[in-house]
């Protein structure tokens, strides 16, 4: 993707962020922000709204993907080289409803489709897009709390740092699944299955940087489970569970985004309930974590937490407030100060690029 001079010249040397916002609830769509590299403040340039209810998205290849978290459900790709996403052709049917979180993984788009609970896993060409599904692997089971967990929920799915697998994380089966994808057919196929306590409702996990842990926050109970992560084996194995906010706290608190510093040494979790961010203090092994600080959001309602590339700052999507809140991260013991914010109406997620 080309590109004008001017657009080239504009992003030469510049991070960018890119944020997804409910268009049903009035956001604007899918949004494009300059990052000051002094201060962390976003400065929008631009949206689209031609993805509808965009919950998130991911950027590889130059091309920034987004669900659309519909019935049924869609995924779009687009270009990034000018002020504002300019998508690339018409959103993909997914062949599933719901989908809430994607990722890319051996040249292949896969979606985690919440409402009918599967993965489904799209072909990229050569230019970025996607092709028609050619898997679709539905999850199975369901769990204690009646509610929401009636049937599976898939909320996450993601490459683990090996490489070698693909995980998904279901909500409403209380389960952690493992699975190999055939990068020649975009074939999908259960290796694992790892149980969490009934009632937790995982929601996303997150690798420690160096590949041997993995941290699983609970939306039903607000918890993280730290487990250890064997690459050769495609095993993950729960060893302890933090909480998250103390024993006495009213109301759900509904955990949602965990985010791991790029040293190892911090774990921070958005916690929606309480409008919170958990900051966890990691062992040098990463196998164990201690609740150090809880801070404001900034706003309300924290649905995404990112890092920016440098790793200096920490990003709040503040759904119900509709805004990105951003933090300073303090080197020494990792509590976040809040520095500024900009307004995104029904903001849903940030991603950097």
């Amino acid at each position: 993707m080309g590109g004008t001079d001017e657009t080239r010249e504009r992003g030469a040397g510049r991070t960018r962020a890119y944020l997804g916002s409910f268009t049903s609830a009035g956001g604007p769509g899918v949004l494009a922000a300059d990052v000051d590299p002094e201060t962390g403040a976003l400065t929008v340039t631009g949206s689209t709204d031609a993805v509808a209810d965009p919950s998130y998205l991911t950027l590889a290849g130059g091309v920034l993907y987004a669900v659309s978290e519909t019935e049924p459900g869609a995924v779009a790709a687009l270009a990034v080289d000018g002020p504002a996403p300019r998508p690339l052709g018409a959103p993909a049917p997914v062949d599933g409803s719901g989908p809430t979180h994607l990722s890319v993984a051996a040249g292949h788009l896969l979606t985690a489709n919440y409402t009918s609970g599967g993965v489904s896993v799209l072909p990229l060409g050569a230019d970025g897009v996607p092709g028609p599904a050619t898997a679709v692997l539905p999850h199975e089971g369901g769990g204690p709390v009646a509610d929401r967990q009636a049937s599976p929920h898939a909320h996450q799915v993601l490459p683990d740092p090996s490489g070698r697998w693909t995980v998904s994380v279901d909500l409403g089966t209380d389960s952690v699944r493992v699975c190999a994808l055939d990068p020649a057919t975009g074939a999908l196929r259960l290796h694992r299955e790892t149980a969490l306590r009934p009632g937790y409702g995982p929601r996303h996990l997150a690798f420690h940087p160096a590949g041997g842990h993995a941290y699983v926050v609970g939306e039903l109970e607000p918890a993280v489970t730290v487990c250890r992560w064997d690459a050769e084996r495609g095993e993950l194995t729960p060893l302890a569970e933090i909480p998250l906010v103390d024993a006495d706290t009213p109301g759900p608190a509904y955990p949602s985004a965990v985010v791991v510093a790029p040293d190892g040494r911090f774990l921070w979790v958005a916690v929606r309930g309480t409008d919170t961010l958990a900051v966890l203090v990691l062992s040098p092994a990463g196998d164990e974590a201690i609740r150090s600080a809880t801070v404001p959001c900034g706003g309300a309602w924290p649905r995404d937490l990112a890092l920016d590339p440098s790793g200096r700052r920490l990003y709040a999507a503040n759904e119900r407030s509709g805004d990105v809140t951003w933090f300073d991260i303090a080197p020494g013991t990792g509590t976040p100060r809040r520095a500024g914010s900009v307004e995104v109406p029904a903001v849903t997620c940030v991603v950097f690029g």
